[in-house]
């Protein structure tokens, strides 16, 4: 599908864009009339159509847009984007609220996100693991708002400044004047759960006779699935039916059957009794104690775009947007004996566990709520009949506010409560810009253009203390003994001799070091401990750039465009990136393509300062692992280096096709990243000195640097400039439009992707061998969507059918265990009435043969997809299942 640009002033068709395209004299621009899927983000120049460009650009007007079933803004681009990935995370901390993105494998931090051409601000999560990403929230642009979208494949730093690695995706929004739109949607999983309603408006407004004010709204309510089955693992398992069962150890099988173990104590053997009763109510949400599928979700989102004609060749601006999410998720099931639900022993000599609490144990639930702001606006027209310009500033905030209930902070023993907050993250970012153009006429086939500028950026990120003490306050048994009741040669001291109230067959026993009095557990809300005094800051930092761009048509058939930015961090010092593209018409109907280019990304303010301790699963087993920040006294004790900026080159080589009704592109890459931001591999820590020296050595500077708790965690990592990799691939673009002699048509489009990625040094000291293999082979190499969309009268039908291709995963053993997964497609299907000129109803099913991706073998991948899972929970192919769905959309 094509969309045309409305035959409005040349001057809201620069609105449109914003900055991706700095405003050029109505005098001088082409007939919009004349052209179609007109994309200035690769370009600060003229507009041209996404076939004339020299760099790839997909371009999706609302047509498209509106043919995605999705209401989510990232699951639409995934639908229509095949080198474009993203995927669910439901034990993920924060990404389970706002999923990270990729785009040609590349992090959503490669990626450069605009709004009207602006710069849209980062989300205040840094995703823990992994790439440590940390990129703007997609999800906050509500599809009601979007005009178009334009997604530029290809390397863009010179031009739009650090982040333009992998590309730059551009959402334009809605400038009507007046009409008024209202969709309703709602469905839900074949599986009979992840019921979901969406509420999408837009009204359009005039500001007198010279401007427009459009508005949008979004409401959305989607429950809870799960794919999962009980928690079943060789230290524990819920299953008594399940061969592992009788892994575990006597005592365990008599929690879980219920059945008291000869020999223990009284105490003990009331616990297990009481146990089985328990494990309904261990997870918040489920059948099982540690269910896997979409989090609940509600959001409510509102944008506005505006435009004011000063009628001296001036125009004022302004856009921006409020959101509010809410979402909520679980954690690692906790079963007894796990180091968090142990005995305690207690001032008075009693003996408390945390089942007296949660008798079945408990999975820890994690709510997040997210709130997003911004503001942009501007002042843009003629200096003179050569020269514009565009002044603008912009203002943007993310901020997740946490709360974690059903769990407890263990080493506050019985007087743990079980709700905490632990704290905030927010992110702020204020730039102020101007963009010039000037014309000269030269003698070449067009005139030449000198697009130039300057920007100055001001980035904060503030990890928000708890208000919530018992969030992160380290309790009395974050340390051995804590009441005095041993002396050091294993006997009583007065106060040991005074707790009297132990059960009679647990007396204290000072010389057993088994004897609960002597347990150490975690410190803070189980889960995710808040962020404490210590460990909470504002991070902060300034940038200013200039840039210059010089682009024309130097003889009819040739194009070609340089680029040059200069860009000066407070905290990492200055760069000079540029880029070179050329497109070579060889007749009416092929080109050739291409382009050369440099980058260079900062690490964030984010990354440079989030902190957290989380249970992962470094070797299969559950473990309370500590992020600490690279140039923090932590990290640094620990061995790491300060951060430095990433830099890139990057080219892309390829042709473009029109023959009659088909449009064919064809783009070849080539990204290569050196000192690529990944947190490191999660190294062990250990208290005990009799153990892996090198472990017990982290433990030590663990302790030296004031972490409390230290003597509960068992492993820490840091984000590190850690590889270097080069990224290959190309996408195939399509599209043939059909019209039949019954005057019915079809539109066929076809987009395809093939990446992969390699490390091109040895990172050893720094990722595992299944970190390595992970990053190099856990996406799949091949991608592609194929889309008919046929038109009869008053009815549509659309199909579509989407591949993910072969890819694997590897689990920490040695050597590695690896489970390839097989290729999926999935299909959907969406018929339309078109009941009379303003009412349109829809019905249709995603993934209607309601397929699945292969099932995790449990041999090959024991320690990454354990706990329940039945679906590899990393997968970019979609583990939910067919989801079915009603829409009906009114327009006026």
């Amino acid at each position: 599908m094509q969309h045309k640009l409305k035959p409005l002033p040349y001057a809201l068709a620069i609105l449109s864009a914003g900055l991706s395209a700095t405003y050029l004299p109505e005098a001088l621009a082409q007939d919009p009339t004349a052209l179609e899927e007109v994309v200035i983000t690769g370009l600060r120049g003229e507009p041209r159509s996404a076939v004339d460009s020299a760099v790839p650009i997909d371009t999706f007007g609302l047509e498209q847009i509106e043919a995605v079933s999705h209401t989510d803004t990232v699951d639409i681009l995934q639908t229509l984007v095949p080198s474009f990935n993203v995927s669910r995370q439901p034990i993920s901390d924060g990404a389970s609220f706002i999923r990270p993105v990729q785009l040609r494998g590349l992090d959503s931090h490669h990626a450069l996100v605009l709004v009207n051409g602006k710069r849209r601000h980062r989300a205040s999560l840094v995703q823990i693991g992994g790439s440590g990403t940390q990129g703007p929230d997609v999800a906050t642009i509500p599809a009601a708002a979007i005009q178009s979208i334009e997604v530029l494949r290809d390397g863009a730093s010179s031009q739009y400044g650090s982040d333009a690695i992998a590309g730059v995706m551009n959402f334009n929004l809605k400038e009507n004047s007046e009409g008024f739109d209202l969709t309703i949607d709602t469905g839900e999983y074949f599986e009979g759960d992840g019921a979901a309603y969406t509420v999408q408006g837009n009204i359009g407004l005039p500001l007198g006779d010279k401007g427009f004010l459009s508005i949008s709204a979004e409401i959305n309510d989607s429950e809870f699935t799960e794919r999962s089955e009980q928690y079943c693992e060789s230290w524990f398992c819920l299953d008594q039916g399940n061969p592992r069962f009788t892994e575990q150890s006597e005592l365990r099988q008599g929690f879980v059957s219920g059945t008291p173990t000869p020999g223990a104590s009284a105490r003990i053997q009331a616990l297990q009794s009481a146990f089985p009763g328990g494990v309904d109510a261990a997870s918040v949400e489920g059948e099982n104690a540690m269910p896997w599928g979409i989090p609940n979700r509600e959001h409510q989102m509102f944008f506005f775009n505006a435009g004011y004609d000063l009628d001296n060749g001036m125009e004022l601006y302004a856009f921006g947007n409020y959101g509010s999410v809410q979402s909520d998720g679980s954690f690692f099931y906790r079963y007894p004996g796990n180091g968090t639900i142990e005995d305690l022993r207690e001032e008075d000599g009693s003996i408390y566990n945390p089942l007296d609490k949660f008798a079945g144990g408990f999975t820890p639930r994690f709510e997040g709520e997210v709130e997003d702001v911004s503001l942009a606006g501007g002042l843009r027209g003629n200096l003179s009949d050569a020269t514009t310009f565009d002044l603008s500033a912009r203002f943007g905030s993310n901020e997740i506010d946490y709360r974690l209930f059903n769990t407890i902070n263990p080493s506050l023993g019985s007087a743990s409560p079980t709700d905490f907050r632990p704290g905030t993250l927010t992110n702020e970012e204020f730039q102020l810009q101007l963009d010039l153009a000037t014309e000269f006429d030269v003698g070449l086939a067009s005139p030449l253009v000198f697009a130039y500028g300057a920007s100055y950026l001001d980035e904060t990120y503030d990890v928000g203390e708890s208000s919530d003490e018992a969030s992160y306050i380290a309790g009395p048994h974050a340390v051995a003994d804590p009441y005095g009741l041993c002396n050091d040669d294993g006997t009583p001291t007065a106060a040991g001799l005074a707790a009297t109230n132990a059960p009679a067959d647990e007396a204290l026993n000072c010389a057993d070091p088994d004897d609960p009095v002597f347990t150490v557990v975690g410190v803070g809300s189980n889960g995710f401990p808040g962020y404490s005094p210590a460990f909470s800051e504002e991070y902060t930092r300034d940038s200013y750039a200039f840039y210059g761009d010089l682009s024309a048509d130097v003889t009819d058939q040739l194009l070609l465009q340089g680029a040059l930015r200069y860009e000066d961090y407070s905290d990492f010092g200055s760069e000079v990136v540029g880029k070179v593209a050329a497109r070579y018409r060889i007749n009416d109907a092929f080109a050739l393509r291409g382009s050369f280019g440099t980058g260079f990304r900062a690490p964030t303010p984010g990354q440079q300062g989030t902190t957290n301790v989380s249970t992962r699963l470094p070797n299969g087993f559950p473990v309370a692992t500590g992020l600490f920040p690279a140039g923090g006294t932590v990290a640094q004790a620990l061995g790491a280096q300060e951060l430095a900026p990433e830099t890139s080159t990057s080219f892309t080589v390829g042709f473009t096709l029109e023959l009659e009704n088909l449009s064919l592109t064809f783009d070849a890459y080539s990204i290569d990243i050196d000192d690529r931001f990944r947190a490191i591999s999660t190294l062990d820590v250990s208290s005990d000195p009799n153990g892996d020296p090198d472990a017990y050595e982290r433990f030590l500077a663990l302790q030296a640097a004031g972490v409390a708790g230290a003597e509960s965690i068992g492993g820490v990592n840091y984000f590190q400039n850690a590889i270097n990799t080069e990224t290959r691939g190309f996408d195939i673009v399509a599209n043939y439009p059909m019209s039949w002699s019954n005057g019915q048509s079809t539109d066929f489009s076809l987009a395809m992707n093939y990446n992969e990625q390699e490390i091109t040094d040895d990172p050893l000291d720094v990722l595992n061998p299944e970190g390595e293999f992970d990053l190099e082979n856990q996406l799949p190499n091949v991608r592609w969507n194929a889309t008919a969309f046929h038109s009869f009268g008053d009815f549509s039908l659309m199909g579509r059918a989407r591949y993910f291709g072969e890819w694997e995963d590897s689990d920490n053993t040695s050597p590695l265990s690896i489970q390839t997964y097989d290729p999926v497609v999935f299909f959907d299907l969406e018929g339309s009435w078109q009941i009379n000129a303003n009412l349109r109803a829809s019905i249709g099913g995603r993934n209607i043969f309601d397929e699945y991706p292969d099932q995790v073998d449990r041999v090959a991948s024991d320690n990454d997809y354990c706990c329940g899972r039945l679906y590899p929970s990393t997968s970019v192919a979609d583990w939910q299942g067919g989801y079915y769905y009603a829409r009906l959309r009114v327009d006026f």
